[in-house]
Formats: C-alpha cells, sequence, structure tokens
C-alpha cells in the first residue's frame, strides 16, 4: 500500500519531535543545541544550490521549520 507524501512528512516530522523532547527531557541536549539543530535545518533549506526540489518546496520547508523554532514546539518551555 502506498503511503501520500504528506502523511509520510507528518509522521516523519511528530517522531522528530517527539525525538527532541525526550532527548531534552532526559538532559541529553539541552534547549540551545536543539534550537540550533532546527536552525541549521531550515538554512540548508534557506541557501540551497539549484536541485530537483523546487525552491519553493524549500522555501515552504524553511517557513515551516521557523514557525516550529517560534512555536517552541520541539522543546518543552516552561
Amino acid at each position: 500500500m502506498s503511503v501520500p507524501t504528506d502523511v509520510a512528512g507528518l509522521a516523519a516530522l511528530a517522531i522528530c519531535e517527539s525525538l527532541m523532547l525526550a532527548l531534552n527531557d532526559r538532559k541529553i541536549l539541552p534547549e540551545r543545541e536543539i534550537l540550533g539543530v532546527l536552525k541549521d535545518a531550515a538554512a540548508a533549506h534557506k541557501h540551497v544550490p539549484k536541485s530537483d526540489i523546487s525552491p519553493e518546496t524549500h522555501a515552504a520547508v524553511a517557513a515551516l521549520i521557523d514557525k516550529i523554532i517560534d512555536g517552541g514546539n520541539s522543546v518543552r518551555r516552561l
């Protein structure tokens, strides 16, 4: 059975966010490092050479990661 791309992407995002929360909760990675990972991921999509993926897709990915950072979804902020 084929899984639609958006479903696979949402599942991957949920898994990654849960992993980041667990790493932070267990004091394996501090909040600043988790935010650094997210910022690096966004930057990778903001400054990409030409590829098979459209510039609009890269921009949308970077914007979503920036929303995650702004919303605090990947770290439990008190």
